[in-house]
């Protein structure tokens, strides 16, 4: 693959997960607000700071699996209501 390809592969991936992330945050703050919890409650709840909550619903934190985990289990949704697969 040339360096021009490899580049654009790697811009298109890089816009790709920075969709999913937004799409998986906004999801979280639906659901957080539907379930009645506020960004500092549902920080207590998964034991983390209200920043690290903001920042994922903002799309602006490169969580693993075990934040989306941890946010399925404690929001209860499934996790494939986040698929951004065009």
């Amino acid at each position: 693959m040339s360096n021009k390809k490899a580049k654009e592969s790697d811009n298109n991936m890089e816009l790709h997960l920075h969709d999913c992330r937004m799409k998986i945050g906004e999801t979280i703050r639906e659901i957080r607000e539907k379930k009645g919890y506020n960004q500092e409650q549902l920080a207590d709840i998964m034991n983390v700071s209200r920043t690290t909550v903001s920042k994922i619903e903002n799309g602006k934190f490169n969580f693993s699996i075990d934040y989306l985990s941890k946010f399925s289990w404690f929001l209860d949704f499934n996790i494939s209501i986040v698929n951004n697969k065009k």
